[in-house]
């Protein structure tokens, strides 16, 4: 886990308070690694556990052999907070992670265009 501890600090991560609906305190993601999220009652914990998540979800992947995305591998675009909530439950609904619906939204906006 050498090679993989020395990058969890590359992955670019976003950090944003939790709704009421998700309870209180903090919310990280890390948008190269679909579903790696975590929290904490201040940013400074989020972050701190998030890099736990992290670190376990790249051993899990190295030890079952998954490909491992490189740091930065996604773009990150900023989504304002109604329109995210209304990607995320649409996300649910069709049984997906948002990221992946978002990139199926634009190439269909962009192929109609």
């Amino acid at each position: 886990m050498s090679g993989l501890e020395s990058r969890i600090d590359e992955y670019p991560f976003i950090v944003r308070p939790m709704t009421a609906d998700e309870g209180s305190g903090y919310l990280i993601e890390y948008p190269d690694i679909p579903g790696c999220i975590s929290d904490g009652a201040s940013p400074e914990e989020a972050i701190r556990n998030g890099k736990d998540a992290l670190r376990s979800v790249l051993l899990t992947k190295q030890e079952f052999g998954d490909p491992i995305p490189l740091p930065g591998e996604r773009s990150v675009m900023p989504v304002p907070a109604k329109l995210r909530t209304r990607l995320d439950e649409r996300a649910r609904e069709e049984h997906t992670d948002s990221s992946a619906l978002a990139a199926k939204l634009i190439a269909e906006g962009l192929d109609a265009a």
